[in-house]
């Protein structure tokens, strides 16, 4: 019965990181997937860098189609880790981390 527990330990420990990729800290704030960009730039400042993805089709909840702009930002590296927050229509989308060579 141990054995099996000590098993499933490393599955439980990235499931448990899993979630953390839905917020990030910046100094004594945090962020949120929905924030707009003004929220994440007042709460990080400024990023390392900004690429254009383009845009991308979106249907709201009217069925009516629009192309929002897709934005990817770069913070770091921070404790050797690289985060990318990734930006469409004005709201905060994905984030995602990757530690630096």
């Amino acid at each position: 019965m141990i054995l099996r527990l000590l098993a499933c330990l490393p599955l439980l420990l990235v499931l448990g990181t899993a979630e953390a990729s839905s917020t990030l800290r910046c100094a004594s704030h945090l962020i949120s997937l929905d924030d707009t960009v003004g929220e994440v730039l007042e709460k990080c400042g400024e990023p390392t860098s900004r690429a254009d993805l383009g845009y991308r089709e979106v249907m709201d909840e009217y069925r009516q189609r629009t192309e929002v702009r897709v934005e990817e930002w770069v913070y770091g590296p921070r404790n050797g880790m690289y985060h990318f927050l990734r930006f469409e229509g004005n709201r905060l989308r994905g984030i995602s981390s990757k530690r630096g060579n």
